[in-house]
């Protein structure tokens, strides 16, 4: 089979941003004008494509990233319409991992959010080229300006506007295009609203040619053709003008701005037209780097072509009701075809790709096979997780992975009646499969199922899912701050285990040094024993002894983190050794260890960004005072006062009912994690004594 669309036709991209921004409108309109569905969704009704869950249209908020595709002219765009909320945002890092392109969409009352920084870096990590879209400039309160130097402000942004707004608010009526030079109005409403494009009116003329200065610039700065005719003052066409401005946006010197209403249907056509002009195709950004499976320091280079080897990265499962297990892959070079055999580079396993389907949101097609360039998903890949990477077996490579942040909420579940404990197991199996920030574990010492997520609306939503699409009945106690132990000193200690029972025996000895270790390192391990007083075939039971012991906690309960474990001396038994000897020898040693090194508690610190009235900024520093807050950063736009503060989660519970009851609900705030932090003593003890625990924290 031949391709249907040319690499250089197409288009992988995202569109992400802080809840309530419209990342989903904008997706549905996209979806409508390129002619990929045949009515308009609306958040509000419940009636979106994108927002298919059910939790999703009752909330009016996207859970989930959803992946569909359309064309437009004569190019195809794969699109995934990721969730603004940030308990969400690992939905947001595992599609910007796999993307060449993003669409920012931005609030033209609100600016730059805090979610928005949020995905903004992420497209930074991941060097993903942006274009930005300036929405609901139809709202009371819109300002194209204020949005376009929020971005430079608050994200340290180059944005170069490519439209000129004509009005703002009620009076929003059409934009001026600094590249063509036209004005474009619109006539009608909804699904009939018309582009009507006309020549500038000379009242905006002198404005739209000052604005349009700073596109030629941007253009020239990128572009040695269009520098030597913007230095020279000669004629430069639109063409080459439009090649100046791709080359900025896709090498990041700059991101270019749009704007319209996608509720009301304005600007969304251009904006497709934008995504077609300015962002990258698999060919414009640099060949895919990975490394031999098992040698780390041996680069493997994949080009965005047909001819090179098979290789492609897992970015999310999904389980289906009607199909089972869903895993969405974006292909990066090579062929795959429906039945193939492939590699899964991390279990050194084959995987067999039963079948091969183009996504429409929940819809799905068959296809006969996926090729360079293309996002799609594969069904009986039943071994692989988020972050592996499927890959031709003959010439294997392994992609970098997705890292993810760890979970800071948890709370105790358990079935309600014997016939939901299978049940229960089986869907908290097939959840953390789907959702690599959501993780379940179970207490060794009261049995108790413990389940951990980004924040109290993701655990929220996992129960309702359980419910839901699993049938399964449980009870849920109160979501739990997940704290963290750590140490302040080094510490050592030597240990010898020796038993016998008759016949072979079991003898280890260690000698185990513990320091702190770098923050968020979480645990490092290091062997510096000399002379083979541990032989190498047991040092990593050494290491699985240890990280064990930290994990289940030592003196609060708690797992230690930011630890360095370092394997000093031990001694041996020709007969009688084994890993399961210096793996008990080591976890004791840990136990002893940890307890002398000055130990801590250690707390997840939220970053909380308030927006207010200015007569309620007493009220809200007040009441961050009282919760142990940070105040960072307080700045007046207008008559809303924004404030950034560092809060600890443990004193964020219940914070949305009880300020908007402070503010008379005329308050919006957001809060993700920022990092951990050490409980002052007082409180640590406090926390001890409730757990029951005898250990007294300087």
């Amino acid at each position: 089979m031949s391709r249907r669309f040319a690499l250089e036709k197409t288009r992988n991209i995202g569109i992400a941003a802080h809840i309530d921004a419209g990342k989903t409108t904008v997706t549905e309109r996209i979806l409508f004008y390129s002619g990929r569905v045949h009515r308009m969704g609306e958040v509000h009704d419940g009636t979106t494509t994108m927002d298919f869950m059910a939790q999703e249209r009752e909330r009016g908020i996207t859970i989930m990233s959803a992946a569909t595709a359309c064309t437009w002219q004569g190019h195809r765009i794969n699109i995934i319409d990721t969730p603004g909320h940030v308990d969400f945002t690992a939905e947001v890092e595992r599609s910007l991992r796999v993307l060449d392109g993003a669409v920012a969409v931005f609030c033209a009352v609100a600016g730059v959010q805090s979610q928005s920084e949020t995905v903004w870096r992420q497209a930074l990590r991941y060097g993903v080229p942006r274009i930005a879209f300036i929405n609901k400039m139809d709202r009371v309160g819109a300002d194209f300006n204020h949005a376009v130097e929020s971005m430079r402000v608050r994200l340290g942004a180059h944005p170069v506007p490519l439209q000129m707004p004509v009005g703002s608010e009620a009076d929003f009526r059409g934009i001026v295009d600094l590249v063509r030079m036209r004005l474009i109005s619109w006539r009608g409403e909804g699904a009939e609203c018309e582009q009507v494009i006309t020549e500038v009116p000379p009242e905006l003329l002198a404005e739209a040619e000052s604005a349009r200065h700073d596109v030629l610039e941007a253009a020239a700065e990128s572009d040695e053709g269009v520098m030597e005719k913007y230095v020279h003052e000669e004629p430069i066409t639109v063409e080459e003008l439009l090649a100046g401005l791709r080359k900025g946006t896709v090498d990041g010197r700059f991101c270019p701005v749009f704007c319209g209403s996608a509720l009301k249907n304005k600007g969304t056509r251009l904006l497709l037209d934008a995504v077609v002009d300015y962002l990258p195709s698999p060919t414009d950004v640099p060949a895919v780097m990975g490394h031999k499976p098992g040698y780390p320091e041996k680069e493997v280079v994949r080009h965005p072509s047909d001819d090179d080897p098979f290789s492609a990265l897992a970015f999310k499962i999904l389980t289906d009701p009607h199909v089972g297990r869903l895993t969405f892959i974006r292909v990066y070079s090579g062929v795959v075809k429906s039945g193939q055999q492939v590699l899964n580079t991390r279990t050194g396993r084959k995987e067999r790709l039963g079948r091969l389907l183009e996504m429409h949101a929940d819809e799905r097609t068959d296809l006969d096979e996926l090729r360079a360039g293309d996002i799609g998903a594969v069904i009986g890949a039943k071994n692989t997780v988020t972050g592996d990477t499927l890959c031709d077996s003959a010439k294997p490579v392994e992609l970098m992975r997705v890292d993810f942040p760890e979970p800071v909420v948890h709370v105790a579940i358990e079935p309600r009646t014997k016939a939901d404990q299978d049940k229960l197991s089986e869907s908290l199996q097939k959840l953390s499969e789907e959702d690599p920030t959501f993780q379940v574990r179970v207490n060794e010492e009261t049995g108790q199922t413990i389940i951990a997520g980004m924040g109290e609306l993701h655990l929220e939503i996992i129960i309702d899912r359980m419910r839901r699409e699993f049938g399964v009945a449980a009870n849920v106690g109160k979501p739990v701050v997940a704290y963290r132990e750590s140490i302040q000193e080094r510490t050592t200690a030597r240990v010898r285990f020796a038993r016998q029972t008759g016949g072979r025996g079991q003898f280890a000895e260690v000698e185990m040094a513990f320091e702190p270790g770098e923050k968020g390192s979480h645990f490092v391990f290091e062997n510096a024993t000399v002379g083979g007083t541990v032989p190498r075939e047991f040092v990593p039971a050494v290491e699985k002894g240890a990280r064990e012991a930290l994990e289940s906690g030592i003196v609060a309960g708690y797992p230690v983190a930011d630890v360095k474990a370092i394997l000093l001396d031990g001694a041996f038994h020709e007969v009688d050794s084994s890993d399961l000897a210096f793996q008990t020898a080591s976890s004791m040693a840990t136990r002893q260890a940890i307890p002398k090194g000055r130990p801590v508690l250690l707390e997840p610190v939220m970053r909380v960004e308030v927006m207010c009235p200015d007569e309620y900024t007493g009220d809200v520093v007040m009441d961050f005072g009282g919760r142990r807050g940070r105040i960072d950063q307080m700045h007046l736009e207008g008559k809303a006062r924004t404030i950034l503060a560092h809060v600890p989660l443990a004193e964020m519970f219940g914070y949305a009912n009880d300020i908007r009851s402070r503010t008379q609900g005329r308050v919006s705030h957001s809060m993700e994690f920022s990092h951990y932090e050490e409980v002052p003593a007082n409180i640590a003890n406090a926390i001890m004594e409730h757990a029951g625990g005898t250990f007294r924290f300087e």
